[in-house]
């Protein structure tokens, strides 16, 4: 809708958020967050993890982004001088980790992670791996939209607070909505 989650640094998608902004000006891009805790995890000793997750989760839980920037101050003075690379990591992904910040908490449960969408990924790109050539650009569209279909009868845990959530979007995303919505 208004906030596309953008893939984390892991797997070195730079230029990603550019991109979706070529296409789709109006964007709103989401770093995954558990992605980004994920990778900060990784970089540190095995011992601090606990701790460090706990510091972490004190940033993104904040109710706001002043309390979560000010939570990510607290980790930088409790944290910065043994893991200065993830404090770094975390300042210059901040625009992009902080935009669920602009919404409700039921609106925040939902763009926070972008694990749906690279499960959906992966699942298309298992169907056109093994095929090198498609003999027309249908048979490609037919192969995506099976593949698609078969995602889709995975997908039975509903979303949970949904009418919540689309009212809340109706608000925020009121004009690009309103062709959508009865």
């Amino acid at each position: 809708m208004g906030s596309i989650p953008s893939s984390s640094t892991k797997k070195n998608a730079k230029g990603f958020p550019e991109a979706i902004r070529a296409v789709y000006p109006q964007a709103e891009i989401q770093r995954c967050l558990v992605h980004q805790v994920r990778n900060s995890l990784a970089q540190m000793a095995w011992k601090d993890r606990k701790e460090v997750a706990s510091s972490l989760r004190s940033i993104y839980t904040a109710p706001t982004e002043e309390a979560g920037l000010m939570a990510l101050a607290e980790f930088e003075e409790t944290w910065g001088r043994k893991y200065p690379h993830v404090v770094l990591s975390w300042k210059r992904h901040w625009p992009e980790l902080a935009t669920f910040f602009n919404y409700p908490e039921a609106v925040r449960r939902l763009i926070y992670t972008t694990n749906p969408i690279e499960s959906l990924n992966s699942r298309v790109r298992k169907t056109v791996k093994g095929k090198s050539v498609f003999p027309t650009e249908i048979a490609l569209f037919k192969a995506l939209y099976l593949a698609v279909a078969e995602a889709e009868k995975r997908w039975t845990m509903r979303t949970r607070n949904w009418q919540e959530i689309m009212a809340q979007l109706s608000i925020f995303f009121q004009e690009r909505l309103k062709n959508y919505l009865c």
